[in-house]
């Protein structure tokens, strides 16, 4: 009688023990779905960042946009870039003054104050001997440089100066540079150096204002197919720099 109860017991702290296995299974097994989906949904997400650096990059867009119209069936691969090009067709940061003044690192503005009014006229004799007047040059833009011969700025801003000329044909850009040097040390100096454009050798003092207040050079005036002074800078000019200048409205 005593055996058979502890067989009894024994039955039924087995089937007790069964049990208590069989529900830990099933709630392990629930709580891990979840988990699951939860990671997915995150690994998901984790990608979805690098979808605008792939606009940043040809290489990118070209391997990222299959991939973005599978996950998103709404937007078509077109529609994007031609919204980017309705909103923003005449925005180019290249050609925005405000922009190449802000993103100068050798260079920097001056004479503010003289920026839109109309350039003073002048006349003077280049080393040639042949005479150039300001106001002669309306209908194109006109860059007037302020330098010397012991300016090392300057002389690093001569090879970019000497392909600006190759560049942009006379009948479209007047390039008169300035030096207060003696006539022939500037001549002789113009010829050895190869430069092609408009030398002069002059006293800048009898010069009208502000080109006879030049505080530093190089120093280079834009002056626009209007007569109007467009910008004035002090410093180093980049050819990326006074093509942009150029180019900006």
């Amino acid at each position: 009688m005593l055996e058979q109860k502890e067989r009894i017991i024994i039955a039924l702290v087995i089937s007790i023990s069964a049990i208590i296995f069989v529900t830990v299974a099933i709630l392990a097994i629930l709580d891990r779905q979840p988990a699951e989906q939860t990671f997915t949904e995150y690994h998901h997400e984790q990608h979805l960042p690098s979808e605008p650096l792939a606009e940043s990059s040809d290489e990118f867009a070209k391997t990222d946009v299959p991939a973005r119209t599978n996950t998103e069936p709404t937007l078509t691969p077109k529609a994007e870039p031609s919204a980017k090009t309705n909103t923003e067709p005449t925005v180019s940061p290249k050609r925005n003054l405000k922009n190449i003044i802000r993103n100068a690192r050798t260079w920097g503005p001056v004479y503010r104050a003289w920026a839109g009014e109309m350039a003073p006229d002048f006349t003077l004799i280049d080393v040639t001997g042949k005479r150039h007047k300001l106001s002669d040059y309306r209908g194109k833009s006109v860059i007037i440089m302020f330098w010397a011969t012991w300016c090392k700025p300057c002389m690093m801003e001569l090879p970019h100066l000497i392909a600006l000329r190759n560049t942009i044909s006379e009948d479209k850009l007047a390039m008169l540079a300035i030096s207060s040097e003696p006539p022939a040390l500037v001549k002789r100096f113009a010829a050895k150096g190869k430069i092609n454009y408009t030398v002069f050798s002059v006293n800048t003092r009898a010069m009208p204002a502000p080109f006879r207040n030049i505080a530093s050079i190089p120093c280079n005036f834009f002056i626009d197919p209007d007569g109007k002074i467009k910008l004035a800078t002090s410093g180093l000019l980049p050819l990326g720099d006074i093509k942009a200048i150029l180019q900006a409205e």
